[in-house]
């Protein structure tokens, strides 16, 4: 065990920079919307107005009509909770797809593992960290959405606002392993994070407009931003999704293991798709022969 806790607590304390970062920023969300609502509800005519001028594609994009808007969790959602989920997996992207191969492509990887540490150990110790440093994150962004609360109409307590936290968690975390699966398939870092992007960038465009056409909304079924409740969760919380996504990560992360113990380490620089393809096994073969 002493390995494993080796491996977390220097790759959480790596992790600091961009905790606070990230954590910061979100909290300062946090910090212009939940003043901000009391102005909202007292010129909420103007706004309905304005909102009149706008197509309901513009509406239905950011997750909520006219109505909704009028509640508190309508309006976090409109104006926070469903962006965040991008916001978050950009965090989440980068840091998965970097969390091992990241060493591996500066060439001190094999350095590392050449140390009384085994793979698994040291696989989970960095897969722990970053849970942890997700966490951390989220955890300074509520107290960002929360603080203001006592001085502010909104009525809305400060577990409640912890409830929406949850499910933008396990977006942080589907896309975060997604990366980490696909940096142990694919060639490179650059490609693992391009492509779980991409899936997210999708997800989220998909699930945004699948209100307006049918097809879309079958679509958007296969992909994590559909299963995301937002601030609606502060309300109805819906476990079911919640330990669904949690579920796919876990699958991920296994997948993720056993590849990385399967795998050659490379001493520096990015992979290719020979290297890809490539297992320890069939190169044993090719040189017998």
């Amino acid at each position: 065990m002493k390995p494993f806790w080796t491996t977390f607590r220097y790759t959480f304390i790596r992790f600091r920079g961009q905790i606070l970062g990230w954590g910061l920023g979100i909290a300062s969300l946090g910090l212009i919307l939940v003043p901000f609502y009391d102005i909202f509800m007292d010129q909420q005519e103007d706004f309905m107005k304005m909102l009149d001028g706008y197509p309901p594609e513009f509406l239905a994009f950011f997750g909520g009509d006219k109505t909704s808007m009028l509640t508190p969790e309508g309006y976090l959602g409109m104006y926070g909770f469903s962006m965040l989920p991008v916001i978050i997996g950009i965090f989440a992207v980068l840091a998965g797809s970097g969390l091992l191969v990241g060493d591996e492509e500066r060439g001190r990887l094999d350095l590392i593992l050449s140390h009384p540490v085994g793979r698994s150990s040291f696989f989970f110790g960095r897969a722990f960290a970053f849970i942890g440093a997700t966490i951390a994150v989220l955890l300074i962004a509520w107290l960002g959405f929360s603080v203001l609360l006592g001085g502010s109409t909104m009525g809305v307590t400060w577990g409640q606002m912890a409830l929406p936290f949850l499910p933008l968690l396990m977006q942080a975390l589907i896309y975060g392993t997604l990366a980490l699966l696909l940096s142990m398939l694919l060639p490179s870092r650059n490609m693992a994070a391009m492509l779980s992007a991409l899936v997210m960038v999708a997800s989220y465009f998909i699930s945004s407009m699948a209100s307006l056409n049918e097809s879309l909304a079958t679509i958007s079924q296969i992909f994590p931003y559909a299963y995301y409740q937002g601030a609606e969760a502060m309300t109805n919380l819906n476990m079911t999704w919640l330990f669904g996504l949690l579920g796919v990560c876990l699958v991920m992360v296994m997948l993720a293991w056993w590849r990385f113990l399967r795998r050659d380490i490379r001493l520096s620089g990015e992979g290719s798709l020979r290297f890809w393809f490539s297992s320890p096994l069939r190169r044993k073969k090719v040189e017998s022969v």
